[in-house]
Parts: C-alpha cells; structure tokens; sequence
C-alpha cells in the first residue's frame, strides 16, 4: 500500500458504527477525512492561508457541502447532467456546520479557512446531513490550524415517543420531533429544528441527549489528534493591538457612550450619535497618529467600549438599548388585506422590523419539485424570505440571494409547516413570501408572524396560528450574573452571548434555532430562556389574534376554485383517455385545469377554475366518466343519435345507452320517425339491464310510462 491510513470508530448508543478515516484521501489539504457509517461516506477537507490578508478583522471562514449524484447512482437533472450551484439544502447543510464551527476559531486569528464536505457515497436511507459537522470538525482535528473544537453535530428525533439520534429516513416518517445539535465536549453551540407542539421541557430533554452522544464524538476526535501529533497547532500572528491606546479609547469614551446607550434612542439615531463620538475622540489625535492607530481605534471603541457599555447596562440595571426591560416586547401593529389584488397579504411591524408577506395559491402543477441526491419528490407549501439592502439602511445593490436569506426563509417555513393544511385537508399549493422592509432583530420571526396573519387573510384552513419571537442573553461569567432578552435587537444580538429564536402556538413549539456564543451555558439558564420565550411568544400571539385568529370565511372572489374528486384508481386511465385525449378535451371545453395523481391507491382529481360555472362543468364530466350506472336507477339523458331500431341516449357524461325502439312507448312504432323523438331531445329513462357479452346498456322509457 502506498498510503498510510488512520482509523476511529465511534459506537453509537445502538450499536450502530462510524468510521472516522485519515491518511489515504486528499493528503495535500492541511485535514482531510473520511467519515462513514453503512454504505455512506463524507469526505471533508480544510484548508488555511498561511497569512491573513491586510485589514482583515473577522474570520473568513468558508464553509461548503456537496451531494455527488454518482453517491448513490444516479444522473443529475438539467441539460448539462452535472452538478451545479449548490441546491437550498447543501447550503443549509453549509450553514450548520458553519454556525458550530465559527465560534470555536481564536478570536485573532483572521487567515482564510476553506472547509469542503463532499457526500461521496450516499446508503439512501441515512441522513448524511446529521453526519457532515462531524466530518468537518474531524478534518480540523487532524490539521493543525488553530481550532479551539472539536464539535461535533448529531440528529434526536422522538419517534413513537423515543428519542432516536440520527435516525434513518424511514424512522423520519413517524417522528414529532426533529433538531440538529451542534457542541464541544462542553458546551453546547447550536440547535435548529422543528416539532410538533412540544414542550419546553421536551426540547430540553433532546438537546441533553444529543450532547451526550456529541461528547463521545469529541473524545474519539480528541484521541485520533493526540495520535497524529496534531495537538499542536502553528503559530500565526494577525493582530497588533496597542493596548495603551486600548485604554486611552475606553477612558475617552466608555462613559460617554454609556449615557448615550442609556437614552433609550432609536436605532439610527443611536448609531449616529456613537459614530459622533468616535469621529470626536479619533480627532484628539493627528493626522499622522490616525493613520497608524485609526483602525486599532475602530476596533476598540467597537469591540470594547459599545459592548461593555450595552452588557454592563443590561446587567447592573436592567435597562436595554431602546429603554426597554429584559422581558417587555416592542410595538406591535399589523394589518391584513393590505394588497387588494394578491391571495392573501399581511404586514406585521415590531418595533423597527417589519414584513410585507403574501399568500399566493395554486395547483399541483405548481408545487416545488425536489430532485436532490437522497430527496425526491414535491413541496405543497413553500416560503420565500427576502431581506433587500433598503431594510437596514445600506446604500448598496442587491445582488441576488444569499445564505442568510435562504436560511431564514427556511427557519420560518419549518415554523408554520405543521400548522399548514397539506394533502386531502387542502387541495392548494400554497407559496408564502416574506419582503423585509425593515430590520433591526428578528426579521425571521416577523415572517412567522406575517406568515400567519397572510394565511389566515387567504382562507387557508391554518390550524393554529404561529408567532415568533428572538432571546438574547447577556452573562457575565466571572460574578455568574445573567440577564435573558426577550425580543432582542440588532446590536443585542451581534454584541451579546446567544440569538435564540423559538416559534410555536399556544400550545407548543413548532420550531428553534439558537446559536451560543459563550462557554459555559447552563441548563438552568437555557431552561429560564425557553420559559421566557413563552411568555414573550404568546404576547405576540395574543397581538396577531387582535387583527385576525380565523381564516377567512370565504376566499376572495379572484382566488381560482380547487374541487377534489376522489375516484377509484382504476379510472385514471379513463379519465385521462387515450394519449390524454380525454383530460385535454374537457380542459379545453370548460376552460379549467386538471391534475390527476395517485395517493393510497386512489385517484385524486384536482379542477382548478376561477369561473364556477367551468368548474362544475369540468366536475360533472369527471363524475360521469367514473360513475358507474346501475340497474335500476332512472336518468335524464339526452338523445346523441336515432336510428332505425331506437335511440342512442347519453345518461351520463361520456356513457351512452341504447333505447330500443320497443321500449319507447307502451304502443308498438313500426318507424322511429312514427315516436316523435329527435336528435338532442331530454327524456327520462330508466337502465333495465346490461347485455352480459357486449356490456351494453340497455333503456326503457315505457316503464314510466302508466299503461293505459
């Protein structure tokens, strides 16, 4: 063998197993592993500058996920049978990883950091997803880039009421509750998911079970880093602070800026009176000084004086940056039917955020279709989330749709899924749009909340409302004080420990999203957080209620019709005729849309029409060509054709019957001409039986007839 490979394995609580494998694959990255359990394989590598570029004081981390068709055999979709720009779930995928692993990087460490987790063998029914952080935070493990992990990340599912870690597909189907936790061997650093109507205390329950499988995780990458020697990682310098004028800037400006914190002022007007002061206290020095120390100023009035300010206000007073308490929620108002013209519409203004949101309803032929590696199949209900520069002020162009957008939208579309009637309960394919048109906090939760009032303005049968709201925490781990925001700001969020995020009815939680930015995060203090997210959800709540708590009686007169027609499946085929000459004739003749599909073994029709009498044409057909006549019964058809020995009399839609010439009357007709009937003539006639060979129908119209 020409390579020298390294191998883990990690047990899981059911004895299922994963391979952790370094040495043999792409050896000239700074990590490289490969991560298998069953017949799924990920492949993650890291790779980091040598340096950091000039100016740079953040940490540019880039994060990608790729699923390879070839994984599980299969082409991909389009014209060029390639892949293509990652889809909506390798990026959220992306972002899972990213949101744990970007936490854990030194503070002062600003070299670029490329990480690429690549599905390369796809078992279908393993969630390759809930396998990728620990993938990427292994190849961290075995590199020597400075990494303050490992993390790793795993699935609970409570399926048939037992918590399950990475379930399979399969077991998803029967699940009421799905997170992915991300943590240390420590601390827990992230947690997204959805269920259904759970409980504070359940949610809890499964983010302390995920952790204890994620310290195993830990332990074996911990061993395999100790093993390779890579305990040691290199040195790097980019950062040169000044710490003299580190306290120059805080002594100048700190108390100043805690007074202008303190004024309970609104975003913009907080933001320019700080920028006033910082531009004030840099002009204490000269030009020549500034060009120097200009930056390090920046950065410690930033970093230092703003966030010392806003903690040690929140924490010594309880007072926040917009004069509020800890646990008081911003103005509420909102409004429905704003937009005459769409489906549905609502606006929904907290504080300084607001959401435009519309409800749009379609057909079948309009649901997402999903052709990715492991998921195929279509979305019933789909929500988009735009968050335009306009929102928060930027003098910039939007240039397309970004991670941030796509992770949004899909937090708020996990948080109203299970209360969005899909399937027989609503024959609509609903597409749900959030516009951001302003922002400071929680742009995420007011799409929940316009989300929910645009539904119920559509007439869509939600079955509880759902409303959101954003937690923040401030700690101070040194005196173990702490203090929990409810609904948090902008700068609450970028300059405090924890955005948290909870959406749910009255009666439970319908989706989480929390990102810990300290060490040492309690369950007491998580267990407090979730409480007071409860309360503060259900003010919300109470407020959406005040302009709408039911969906609208009847839908506004432009919204097209759906009437669903359930007909035993082996009339598909005659519904939709030959070559769809059947369906394409009726749509043609009544002007309505048709969708026929196959669900539990039964025929489903959708007839879509704004017109009603179209609809009820469309429907009459469809009815007629799968009911089946019987014996017995009486119709009123109408006569097709006469011809010498009777009349040939449609009693249903597309089923004709023959009115033999002997049955038309008690008295004998030597000539159809001699019974007065014609061409497109209605009469009454009753089916008297059904020649055994031919299948023939077979009328009377004399047995209704009194015999005189």
């Amino acid at each position: 063998m020409m390579y020298n490979a390294t191998q883990k394995f990690i047990t899981l609580s059911d004895g299922r197993e994963i391979m952790i494998e370094t040495g043999k694959l792409a050896k000239q990255a700074d990590g490289a592993v490969v991560v298998k359990q069953g017949d799924t394989m990920l492949l993650a590598t890291v790779v980091a500058a040598t340096t950091a570029k000039a100016d740079v004081d953040f940490m540019p981390l880039q994060v990608e996920y790729k699923e390879k068709y070839a994984s599980c055999g299969r082409f991909p979709g389009g014209f060029m049978k390639r892949e293509a720009r990652p889809n909506d779930s390798e990026i959220l995928v992306s972002r899972l990883i990213d949101r744990a692993l970007r936490p854990l990087f030194p503070a002062d460490y600003h070299a670029d950091v490329f990480v690429t987790v690549q599905l390369i063998s796809a078992d279908k029914d393993i969630q390759a997803d809930a396998l990728a952080g620990l993938a990427a935070s292994a190849a961290l493990a075995v590199s020597d880039i400075p990494f303050n992990g490992p993390i790793s990340e795993v699935r609970v599912a409570r399926v048939n009421g037992e918590l399950v870690i990475n379930p399979t597909f399969s077991q998803m189907a029967d699940a009421d509750l799905d997170i992915m936790v991300g943590a240390t061997i420590d601390n827990i650093l992230m947690v997204e998911g959805e269920m259904l109507e759970a409980s504070e205390a359940d949610m809890l329950e499964a983010i302390k079970f995920a952790h204890e499988e994620i310290k195993r995780h830990c332990a074996v990458q911990i061993e395999l880093c100790k093993e390779l020697g890579k305990d040691v990682k290199r040195t790097y310098c980019h950062e040169v602070n000044d710490e003299e004028l580190r306290k120059e800037v805080i002594a100048g400006t700190y108390d100043k800026a805690y007074e202008i914190a303190r004024a309970g002022s609104s975003k913009h007007e907080r933001t320019d009176k700080f920028h006033d002061l910082e531009t004030e206290f840099a002009a204490t020095y000269s030009a020549e000084e500034l060009v120097e120390k200009g930056s390090l100023i920046k950065k410690y009035f930033h970093d230092d004086v703003l966030k010392m300010a806003m903690r040690n206000m929140v924490l010594n007073e309880g007072v926040r940056l917009d004069g509020r308490k800890t646990t008081e929620i911003r103005p509420i108002w909102s409004e429905i039917n704003y937009l005459p013209a769409a489906h549905g519409s609502a606006i929904f203004t907290r504080g300084e955020t607001q959401s435009l949101t519309t409800v749009t309803l379609g057909t079948k032929l309009d649901e997402k279709q999903k052709d990715e590696v492991l998921v195929k199949g279509s979305e019933q209900f789909v929500l988009h989330y735009n968050f335009p520069p306009f929102s928060t002020g930027d003098a910039r162009a939007s240039r397309g749709l970004s991670r941030r957008e796509i992770g949004h939208g899909n937090l708020a579309w996990r948080a109203l899924k299970p209360m969005v009637p899909v399937g027989s309960e609503n024959p609509y394919a609903i597409r749900v749009v959030s516009d951001i048109l302003e922002s400071n906090g929680s742009s995420s939760m007011a799409t929940v909340c316009a989300g929910t009032l645009a539904l119920l303005d559509s007439g869509i049968k939600l079955k509880k409302p759902v409303s959101g709201i954003a937690m923040g925490l401030i700690s101070d781990t040194t005196t173990g004080k702490f203090a929990v925001l409810s609904d948090i700001l902008g700068d609450e969020d970028h300059l405090g420990d924890m955005d948290f995020k909870v959406t749910g009815t009255r009666d439970g939680i319908t989706a989480a999203q929390m990102d810990i930015k300290v060490d040492g995060l309690s369950y007491e203090v998580l267990s407090s957080a979730l409480e007071q997210a409860k309360q503060g959800r259900l003010h919300i709540l109470d407020k959406i209620c005040e302009t709408i708590s039911e969906p609208r009686v009847e839908m506004k007169s432009f919204v097209p019709r759906i009437v669903q027609i359930v007909i035993p499946v082996e009339f598909i085929g005659a519904v939709i005729g030959p070559g769809g000459k059947v369906i394409q004739e009726i749509q043609k003749t009544t002007g309505a849309t048709i969708t026929i599909s196959e669900v539990d073994n039964k025929g489903v029709v959708d007839i879509f029409c704004q017109d009603r009498e179209a609809l009820e044409a469309a429907q009459m057909r469809i009815r007629g060509i799968v009911t089946v006549p019987e014996v017995g019964e009486i119709y009123k058809g109408k006569i097709k054709s006469v011809v010498a020995f009777g009349a040939f009399i449609e009693i249903l839609p597309g089923k004709d019957a023959l009115l033999h010439i002997s049955e038309v009357d008690h008295q004998r007709f030597e000539t159809m001409e001699q019974t007065g009937l014609k061409e497109g003539d209605v009469i009454e006639v009753k089916l008297i039986g059904v020649d055994p060979k031919t299948n023939k129908l077979k009328l009377s119209r004399k047995v209704l007839i009194e015999k005189k």
